[in-house]
């Protein structure tokens, strides 16, 4: 894991070129080593800092070149394939010099071109410089674990892992772009290739894209997509579970290959137990495992079911005690986010990052098990209401509608309400929304007199070509929900404690394996959640589990607000600009959250955006 930044234009760039600086920014995503290169005519710069995990030796430096010296790579990520990869490169005639899998990521630029990513099992951002054909080619991994930002702008592109890299470079303006802000307003993160900035994007998961210095292009494509939704004779649970097993047990024999500690993130929730199941299983010696639990908070103590499956497959356990959370974290955490974050569980995920990086430099985590095998209560309950739809006069819903709009935000159910007026795939989008779209223009001057429910329009855009509420939207969350606000949430918590951490279940065969292979009915239904998954779990994991308990990983926000947390959120928007936050609408949310009334996520999401908006000093556009 590591930071990549750089510079390429169609002109030879200035002495004073800030490419050290902008490295430097990320120094906390590779403590270990820091290299920069120039092309011997300044058209290009590429800059690395270095987490050593493969390959320790200087032989893992980069920027890395090949033998011949017309290529040089810049890559943050892991290839879990290399040794792989290796020996089919090596069976074809290349030579290899270090053990790192940057080198066998460049021999298979050189051996296979743009075309090589679709060989890569792995979470990676990258940028190779290739001196002959003069072309910069920059790819993201299928599922968007590992970030990259890019400016382009009067024939320069300059990326960088993280978006404070590319502010250390004056060159990059700091102007809000309204746009990006309404998506956090209605989701509490910016999806896709937006970027808060205006002019700044993301390149989105499973893209790739090529710069010429010779003539300043840009072309961006997707080198990967989501198979189609299973059509066909359905297989038996059995047989499915037993394919799952395989190609879980795979992808974690992969991703413990490392030449450090690595150790499991064990909530005792189902998705980390069966990887400490299958890491058991593949391993030798005890298996290292790690829960953080927070004193006083039994609401989010998961320590004893994580005790549970430690002692049944015999791991190095450590439970460790986080402190309590002092709000002068929030700071932090917004400067360190780069774009305004609102998933409050940010604050635990950097809590358990820092404590577990005192005794692993890897650890293996849960995510993306929920996406892909049907784990949010959300499903079922947008699949409750759309058979409840069929049974409701013409025209009810929109009855209905007009005065749960009435309802105070964050009275329970008026979500549910509002969706009811709205016809499916629009529906969906409310199922996680902060702000509906009305909502949105009485907090925010700068959203007023917009067009109704773009944001929403956008998510439903995510799920185009998919049929049924469950493809709905487990594809749309995979494209927009897991990438910018839970992969975003762990990339940037693990890499401020320089600790990396991989999801097996991210695998793309995995996750073709999700959507592609797997019925609707052993994903979820109106009554159960993550069917095949549980299988599974019956099979392996300790019976007195309860394989049905759903607890997300979070902070009693509710209560803290109570205390010092609500007097700190209270000032900090108290003084924020009123051309952002209406002063008067964002009383009224303390004052039904006062009440009773379930607001605290909504008071978290202003709140770090006006943290961040100061941390970043960003301004507003004319």
């Amino acid at each position: 894991m590591c930071g990549i930044s750089g510079v390429a234009a169609t002109r030879p760039l200035p002495v004073d070129e800030p490419l050290e600086a902008c490295r430097d920014t990320l120094q906390h995503r590779g403590p270990d080593d820091a290299g920069a290169w120039w092309s011997a005519d300044r058209l290009v710069g590429l800059a690395h800092r270095r987490l050593a995990v493969i390959d320790l030796t200087p032989g893992g430096h980069q920027p890395m070149a090949d033998a011949s010296g017309q290529l040089h790579v810049v890559f943050n990520g892991e290839i879990y394939n290399y040794r792989e990869l290796r020996d089919e490169l090596r069976a074809g005639g290349c030579q290899f010099h270090t053990e790192s899998d940057t080198e066998v990521l460049l021999a298979a630029f050189e051996t296979w071109g743009t075309d090589c990513v679709s060989r890569l099992n792995g979470m990676f951002a990258f940028a190779i410089y290739d001196a002959r054909s003069r072309h910069l080619f920059l790819a993201r991994d299928r599922a968007g674990e590992k970030p990259l930002f890019f400016y382009h702008a009067a024939g320069e592109l300059r990326f960088a892992s993280e978006l404070k890299a590319l502010l250390a470079s004056d060159r990059v303006p700091r102007v809000l772009d309204v746009d990006a802000f309404e998506q956090y307003m209605a989701y509490g993160f910016v999806p896709g290739d937006m970027c808060i900035l205006a002019g700044v994007h993301k390149l989105p998961p499973a893209h790739a894209m090529s710069y010429s210095v010779a003539t300043g292009e840009l072309r961006r494509w997707r080198y990967w997509q989501l198979p189609p939704a299973f059509d066909g004779p359905a297989p038996s649970i059995d047989a499915l579970t037993d394919e799952l097993d395989a190609l879980l047990a795979d992808s974690v024999r992969l991703q413990r290959v490392a030449d450090v500690p690595v150790g499991v993130l064990l909530s005792g929730g189902l998705d980390s137990s069966l990887i400490t199941a299958m890491a058991a299983r593949a391993s030798s010696r005890p298996v290292k495992t790690f829960t953080v639990v927070f004193p006083g908070a039994a609401s989010v103590n998961e320590g004893p079911y994580a005790q549970l499956v430690a002692s049944h497959f015999g791991t190095e356990h450590t439970e460790l005690e986080a402190e309590a959370a002092s709000v002068d974290l929030l700071p932090e955490l917004a400067r360190q986010y780069d774009e305004p974050l609102a998933d409050s569980s940010m604050v635990p995920t950097f809590l358990v990052c820092r404590l577990i990086r005192r005794s692993a430099t890897v650890a293996l985590g849960g995510d993306g098990g929920d996406e892909l095998f049907g784990g949010y209560n959300s499903y079922s309950w947008m699949m409750r209401q759309f058979r409840l739809r069929r049974y409701l006069p013409p025209g009810l819903g929109h009855v209905v509608s007009g005065p749960a709009r009435l309802l105070p935000v964050g009275f329970p159910g008026r979500t549910y309400l509002l969706a009811l007026a709205l016809a499916q795939p629009l529906g969906i989008a409310h199922a996680n929304l902060f702000f509906d779209s009305r909502t949105r223009q009485r907090l925010s001057p700068l959203l007023r007199g917009r067009a109704q429910m773009i944001p929403e329009m956008a998510r439903v855009a995510a799920a185009r070509g998919t049929s049924g509420v469950l493809e709905q939207m487990t594809t749309s969350d995979f494209a927009t929900y897991l990438p910018d606000d839970i992969l975003v949430k762990v990339d940037r918590a693990s890499m401020l404690a320089s600790l990396e951490v991989r999801a097996p279940f991210l695998d793309h065969r995995i996750v073709s394996f999700a959507f592609g292979r797997v019925p609707t009915a052993l994903r979820a239904t109106e009554l159960g959640r993550k069917i095949l998954l549980r299988n599974l779990g019956r099979r392996l994991l300790p019976p007195a589990l309860d394989l049905r308990r759903k607890q997300g990983f979070g902070i009693p926000l509710g209560q803290w607000l109570k205390g010092e947390w609500g007097t700190f959120m209270e000032e900090v928007l108290r003084d924020a600009d009123p051309c952002v936050f209406d002063p008067k609408a964002v009383a009224a949310l303390f004052q039904a959250q006062r009440r009773g009334l379930r607001n605290p996520q909504r008071l978290f999401a202003l709140t770090m955006f006006e943290l961040w908006r100061r941390e970043y000093g960003v301004s507003l556009p004319d």
